[in-house]
Formats: C-alpha cells, structure tokens, sequence
C-alpha cells in the first residue's frame, strides 16, 4: 500500500498535467498487469476464434503466425509504454495525442478508440452469453438476454468500487495462468497426437480458392484480435500508485505475459489434432480437438474455462472504455460531457461513464441483429483496426514532436536512443496490421473503417473543432517546467 505522501506526489504529478485527483488509487503494480492481461485473454481469443486460423491458414498459421504478431505487438508496446510513463493520465491515449499533435488529433484518437472499445466489449460480452446459453442448453434466443444480465453485472462491479475490480483483476490473472497450464498440461501429457514439427506444417487451407498463402494473412486475425487491449493499463493510471513506473510495466508484462501462454495453449492445440480437415471445419475447432484428445468432458471443462475469461475479459473491457469516456469528457468532447465527467462523491467511480460503456454494446448488438450474424462481425473486425489506429496515432505524433525537438522530457520508463526507431516501428507494424487486416475476405471491414474515417472527418470540421479545445495544459508548458 501506498503512504500519504507517495499519493499526494501522484496527485502533485497529475495536477502537473491539468487535472485534479478526482478517482481513488488502489491498484498496485499487479492490477496494473491483470488488468491489460485479462483483457487480451489468451483463453477467450485463442479459444473461441481458433477457428478463424487453423481453417484458413494451418498449423502454421498459429505455430509460426503468433510468433510474428508477438514480435510487431511488443514494438507497439514498448513505444505506448514510454508515453504512459511521461503522460499518466486516464483515457491515455486520448491525452497522448492531444498534447502531442493538438486536440483535433486527440478528439480523432478518442474518438476511434471509444469505438473500437464499445465494438470489442460488445463482441466478447455476446460470445461470452452465447456460449453460456449452448452450455445450459438454451435456444439461440437466449444470447440477448443473457448479454443484457452479463452487462449489467460487469456495470456494477465497476459502479461499486475500483478496489473490488481490482482484486477481480488479479483474481482473473490467476484463474487465466492457472487455466492456461491445466489445459496444456492435460493436452501434452495425454493428447498430443503430432510432432513438433507439426506446428510449421504449410500448405493447408479451408479456403474456397485453395490460397494457401492468402490463407496465412488472413490466419494472423486471430493473433491481432487477441492482442487488443494492453492500453489499459494505462487507461487506469489515476488509480494506479505511482504509474509512471507501474503502467508501462503492465503493458509490458501484459503483453510478455500473454505472448508466452497464449503460444503454449495454442501449441498444445495445435499437436493434439489427430484429423485435421475435420478438426478445421468444426463448428468450435478448438472445442473438438480437446474433445477428441481428452474426452467430452475435459473439453466441456475447458470451455467452461473460457467462459468465465471471457466475463473477466468483458469486465475488464468495460473498465477501460469508462476511464476514456470519462477522460474525454472532463475536457469537453463528448455530448452532455459534465454528466458523463461526473464522478461518484463516495465510491469514487465515474458511474455514468459506466453506464455508457455497458448501454452502448448492447444497443450495438440490438441494432445489428436483424442484419445477421455477418454485420457484426465485419464491426467487430473494424473495430479491431480503430483500436490499432488509436493505438499508433500517439505513437506516430510522439515521433513527429522528438524529431522536432518539442518532446524531450520523458517519463522514468525511456527508451532512450531506440525510442525514435521503436516508434517508426510500431507505426510500420499498425500499417502492416490494417493491410492484413483488409485482405479477401474482409473488404467490408476495411470499407467500414474508411467510411468511420471520413464520418469523423466531416464532424470534426463541420462541427467539433470550433468548440473543442483540448487538455488545459500544453506540451510546451510541461517542457517548460
């Protein structure tokens, strides 16, 4: 626990970047991690969208292809984690933007990432009720509901307290280990049906043209989808304890974290598939494979396994998305924003916030329904980009304002000399993302997030940026200091 003074030089460091103490700080270093760590999930992603992988691109999509993503996620990282440290803020990403490039770049930045959050929450929290109304037997039917009571039970968590999300956090961290190494300890001890070698096996394909190659691109969705939400630590700075220091660990060992169990769990998948055609034309691959390694039961467990990750996904997911709500409102550049900037005077939480980062994905889901499953999805898959455009537009600013000479001060967590090319290198690794990203068969993705660009163009100019003016504080007035 943190000592009077060390939270009155947290305060002092936030009053420093315009903002008063307004949420409580009762997350250490640990909740700093579980926080990002229960949002990427390796069970919820590895699992539930195994298929979107092993169909199109293989074994080696996963063996070869997570690898790969680890690598261009850990440069964004390291990059995101040097401005967390210099700029601790709530809605980091936000604040980065604005005070690197001015608040037209923000407003786009808060304006893409609150997107993609509100998609992606309301992507996990369905599948999470989707999978609980298959495992209790339920009609399809069921999902609506059943998405409406998860919701709603993640909104007052987070209403209550954020030390009682906190310790869900670190709880969610330990159930996602201790889950992961079950699972593949099961697996390699009685299932493994393939060499090692197995894992680099090229060639396979489920796709209607037989493009083996295209396949693998499109393959590495599920390795980009699951390396979301590592931001959040830093979305949760002013309730971290000294998180200049703590925040950029989160994110680091989030993603660490993360990359070593999620190529584990996926491994052991991988080597305990005995028919791979079938196997990859599975409704639930990942499900069948267990179930043909372990038995009926021991995959039915395992999914049970996936379905609490993802609530504690979901619950996460929904923390962050409050913190930018609140973050961009107190500064003016959300509708009703003093409402939405209004923090709870006792539990100290922004509860209407909340309510938005729950209210909103359910009405997402209810206004695409009637479209089918397909429109969804293609949101979904767009929003994933908008989150890696929110992720690099910081990045690619704090680059421009270094080699301009504007931002020299950096936090205790500095990259020094290799921060300039770290930065161009996560820029280039979101461009390469996007292009995956937009490969046949996901043009209408790519289409979507266009067209999102464009909309948030047009209102910028025709109505946002003659009353928006950004955080109070510049960056050459903290350079200054």
């Amino acid at each position: 626990m943190a000592g009077p003074d060390e939270d009155r030089q947290d305060a002092d460091a936030l009053a420093r970047l315009g903002y008063a103490q307004e949420l409580i700080r009762e997350m250490g270093g640990f909740s700093s991690f579980a926080v990002s760590f229960s949002i990427i999930s390796v069970l919820t992603g590895c699992i539930t969208t195994y298929g979107d992988a092993i169909g199109p691109g293989g074994p080696a999509a996963l063996g070869l292809g997570w690898p790969l993503v680890t690598a261009g996620t850990l440069v964004v990282a390291l990059a995101m984690a040097e401005l967390a440290s210099a700029f601790p803020t709530a809605g980091a990403l936000y604040h980065w933007s604005a005070i690197l490039g001015g608040p037209g770049w923000g407003w786009f930045t808060a304006s893409m990432n609150l997107v993609g959050q509100m998609a992606i929450v309301a992507a996990i929290d369905l599948g999470c009720a989707q999978v609980l109304a298959a495992t209790l037997g339920l009609p399809a039917a069921a999902a609506l509901p059943l998405l409406a009571a998860i919701l709603a039970s993640q909104a007052i968590v987070n209403a209550t307290s954020v030390k009682l999300v906190a310790w869900l956090n670190d709880f969610s961290a330990t159930v996602h280990i201790l889950g992961v190494l079950v699972i593949v300890g099961a697996l390699m001890a009685f299932g493994r049906a393939q060499p090692a070698s197995f894992l680099a096996h090229t060639g396979f394909t489920t796709r209607p043209d037989g493009d083996a190659t295209l396949g693998f691109f499109n393959a590495l969705i599920l390795s980009m989808y699951t390396f979301t939400g590592y931001d959040a630590s830093a979305h949760l700075s002013e309730e971290t304890h000294d998180p200049a220091r703590r925040a950029p660990r989160g994110i680091l060992t989030a993603v660490g974290v993360s990359a070593v169990a999620g190529y584990l769990l996926l491994a052991a998948i991988t080597l305990s598939i005995r028919d791979l055609p079938s196997v990859a034309r599975a409704e639930q691959p990942a499900l069948e494979a267990m179930k043909v390694a372990l038995g009926a039961s021991a995959g039915r467990g395992a999914m049970g396994l996936a379905l609490v990750a993802m609530w504690y996904c979901g619950l996460s997911s929904v923390t962050s998305a409050s913190r930018t709500i609140f973050a961009f409102a107190r500064d003016g550049g959300l509708p009703f924003s003093r409402r939405l900037a209004t923090v709870h005077p006792r539990r100290r939480t922004p509860i209407t916030a909340i309510v938005v980062a729950t209210v909103a994905p359910l009405c997402l889901v209810v206004a695409t329904r009637g479209a089918g499953d397909g429109l969804f999805v293609a949101m979904a898959q767009m929003a994933t980009m908008g989150l890696y455009v929110s992720y690099a537009l910081p990045i690619f600013l704090g680059a421009l304002a270094r080699r301009r000479g504007a931002w020299r001060r950096r936090g205790p967590f500095s990259l020094g000399r290799l921060g300039a090319p770290i930065a161009w290198g996560a820029v280039l690794w979101t461009g390469f993302v996007l292009v995956v990203c937009t490969l046949p068969p996901n043009r209408v993705a790519g289409g979507m997030l266009a067209g999102m660009v464009v909309v948030l163009a047009v209102v910028w100019v025709a109505v946002v940026r003659r009353r928006f003016a950004g955080p109070e504080v510049s960056l050459a007035a903290l350079e200054r200091e």
